[in-house]
């Protein structure tokens, strides 16, 4: 009896563990690295990979008739906050901050995970709690184990920035009180290096900076401000970080946040909203990646302003120009939204629009959020690609992106990790 029942028991952990495949009939294909779109291309899938992608049809376990959509691969967000349900003003942010849980931020957070994916990004790189601890860390766990729905997530747990310069402020409270930070604060070299080892234990996966603050415009409309670290304390970030095999990225607005982070080894600049030319031609000539994320800036302009703080609109009237000029200069570009910066229940797919009207094609729009995303997360030919070997990260829309990139931001369909998720 106890060999039958050992038997059966390795059988049906035989029959359980056995990889389904799942055929693909699709109407339009996008290749995201060509830009190329095919028509009645089949894709081969079998557990969480993609096998083929062909005209051939293939046997399956089971068919998925797409050829009424367009299919592509799952879209990428570099610059995320789950954690975070928009603050347009200091006030916004400190309620979230000082007046709901950790708990009750991370339940909030598994819908806006599920929102993202159910928006078609299937991989997120989420930067910075602001103050939820490590709780990114548990989010991720709690999707790769299959306990909530949600992208591929990639996190940077707690952002770095240095004692006293960033929100919430102690003066604007009874100096009494021990209120909780946003990000966790250092003072000297040592203190940054211990920083970065901590937070790589807890679960980073990539480690952010706050790299500068109090922005300001000069007379000849160039931009301005003051740099967070010393340049001891920034160098003992990036070598920690990358002595480590980890990536460090940067929040930088200016020349002076810009620069000093990649100097310091940063792979990725964070908004870059007043970054001049020579900001340019060094991201360019090292290949550092822009997320310009420019819906957010707009979305908290004018609210700003009301409040005493104009800096957003005068970013507001020149990114155009910035943003032109930076692709002309040959930057690469990396789709990134910061949404969480702004409401979850708005487009996240909303900065591609900006993209196509400020001189990209669709198709390259589409290529920030996909295979230049992907180059960055360093998973090439894992994301952002539907071809041999990738993740089997798909989604389908009614309409065709390529002609009209406000599409995107009803997404139709969606996979992950060959999963469906959207009907």
């Amino acid at each position: 009896m106890r060999n039958l029942i050992l038997g059966l028991s390795l059988f049906f952990s035989a029959a359980t563990s056995a990889q389904k495949t799942i055929l693909i009939k699709c109407g339009k294909l996008l290749d995201s690295k060509t830009g190329i779109v095919s028509e009645k291309q089949n894709i081969l899938i079998k557990g969480n990979q993609v096998v083929s992608v062909s005209n051939a049809v293939s046997a399956a376990d089971s068919i998925i008739d797409l050829s009424n959509y367009f299919v592509m691969p799952g879209m990428i967000d570099c610059h995320t906050h789950v954690l975070l349900q928009g603050d347009i003003t200091s006030e916004d942010y400190d309620v979230q901050v000082l007046k709901e849980s950790i708990p009750y931020r991370t339940i909030r957070a598994t819908k806006s995970a599920e929102k993202s994916l159910m928006n078609g990004f299937t991989t997120i790189r989420d930067l910075g709690t602001e103050g939820a601890g490590f709780a990114d860390v548990d989010l991720k766990k709690g999707i790769n184990k299959g306990v909530i729905s949600g992208p591929r997530m990639i996190v940077s747990t707690l952002a770095m920035n240095t004692t006293g310069h960033y929100p919430i402020k102690a003066s604007d409270y009874s100096w009494e009180i021990h209120l909780p930070k946003g990000v966790i604060e250092i003072t000297g070299a040592d203190e940054a290096r211990r920083a970065v080892r901590q937070q790589i234990e807890q679960g980073a996966d990539w480690i952010k900076i706050y790299a500068d603050r109090g922005y300001y415009r000069l007379a000849d409309g160039s931009f301005r401000s003051i740099p967070n670290f010393t340049t001891e304390e920034i160098k003992a970030i990036g070598d920690e970080t990358l002595t480590s095999r980890k990536k460090l990225v940067a929040h930088a607005m200016t020349r002076d946040g810009i620069l000093a982070a990649i100097n310091a080894g940063a792979s990725s600049i964070e908004h870059g909203s007043g970054m001049d030319e020579e900001c340019m031609r060094v991201m360019a000539e090292k290949g550092i990646f822009w997320c310009p994320t420019l819906f957010v800036n707009e979305y908290v302009a004018e609210g700003r302003a009301k409040l005493g703080s104009p800096i957003n609109l005068y970013f507001q009237q020149s990114i155009q120009a910035t943003f032109k000029k930076a692709i002309k200069m040959g930057v690469k570009l990396a789709y990134g939204t910061d949404i969480g910066g702004y409401d979850w229940s708005l487009p996240q797919a909303k900065d591609f629009t900006y993209f196509v009207e400020w001189g990209l094609s669709p198709v390259q729009a589409i290529q920030t959020a996909t295979t230049t995303a992907a180059e960055l997360l360093g998973m090439q030919g894992k994301i952002g690609e539907i071809k041999e070997g990738s993740f089997a990260d798909i989604i389908a829309l009614k309409k065709d992106p390529t002609k009209d990139i406000s599409v995107l931001q009803n997404v139709d369909w969606v996979m992950k990790d060959g999963k469906v998720y959207k009907h």
